[in-house]
């Protein structure tokens, strides 16, 4: 019998390794991801999302580690969680003489659904494609091809949802559209969520929960509001004099922005580039790191 889990977790994951020769892609990363929620990880290119990702799905095997979905261990047979999980994968490459509607038909009956064509429509309802079901994939814009991509995902109504950084390469307007989508998923249809993303602004607005990465580890875990709390700041206050470039973390932005200028007037120095932001999680990343964030 697969080992039980906590009733309110959809994932639990403790020690995720993953090496490639000397390169360490995934370095002993451990989370829990609640049932309904959003769950994000976030961070740059190249910190081990993906990778991570992968891992829990079933798609690569870890080196070290162990990871239980909705109660079922994953390795060393995945097979055991396919049909409880629905993947979008970062690139999804589909046959070009098959309409959107057609490929739905043909993904649920991959999962033995036997009302496969029912659940066609509803996947292109569920995303917003219900005009373009007897369109083929090919003539479809990139967003409506990154909407047929989760509908597919969806087809065979998985309890959890993986989507790999869901929004790259989209327009902004296409990147909200499919915001909104995502959250119908999460809050209309009560399915858990996960996804990678190296947009600051997209974990911000979907998440409950987001991991930051940063080279193959996992260096914080919190809700968006929970993690720029923790810089213990309201806002940034960045400007430039002759001792170069500074920013600093305040609660008290009209304070220190006095205290600056004043210096600056006593010293005969002038100040350039005086800036103030509200703290986000680019802020919480350039604590973490020393680095700042680069999408």
């Amino acid at each position: 019998m697969p080992a039980r889990m906590d009733a309110g977790a959809a994932i639990e994951v403790q020690g995720l390794t993953k090496r490639y020769g000397s390169h360490v892609a995934v370095d002993g990363v451990s989370l829990t991801v609640d049932r309904s929620e959003v769950f994000g990880i976030l961070g740059p290119n190249g910190a081990g999302k993906t990778t991570t990702l992968e891992m829990i799905e079933g798609l690569r095997e870890p080196d070290a580690g162990d990871v239980t979905v909705l109660g079922h261990s994953v390795w060393p047979d995945p097979r055991s969680i396919q049909a409880l999980i629905g993947v979008q994968l970062q690139t999804t490459s589909l046959f070009d003489m098959l309409t959107a509607r057609e490929l739905l038909v043909l993904f649920a009956r991959f999962y033995l659904r036997a009302d496969a064509d029912e659940r066609a429509e509803s996947s292109l309802a569920q995303v917003g494609l219900e005009s373009k079901g007897a369109d083929y994939a090919k003539n479809l814009s990139g967003g409506q091809q990154q909407r047929l991509a989760i509908a597919l995902a969806l087809v065979h109504d998985p309890e959890i949802v993986f989507l790999d950084e869901p929004t790259t390469g989209l327009d902004p307007q296409a990147r909200r559209n499919l915001w909104d989508v995502i959250r119908s998923i999460n809050q209309e249809h009560g399915k858990t969520v996960v996804l990678t993303t190296h947009y600051l602004e997209e974990a911000e607005e979907l998440c409950d929960r987001v991991a930051i990465m940063d080279e193959a580890r996992i260096v914080a875990l919190d809700t968006p509001a929970g993690l720029i709390e923790a810089l213990d700041a309201d806002a940034r206050v960045s400007y430039t004099d002759s001792g170069g470039d500074h920013a600093v973390y305040v609660r008290d932005v009209q304070a220190t922005v006095l205290e600056v200028l004043e210096r600056a007037r006593a010293s005969g120095e002038t100040v350039q580039n005086l800036s103030v932001k509200g703290a986000d999680l680019e802020d919480v990343f350039l604590s973490l790191t020393g680095r700042e964030y680069r999408e």
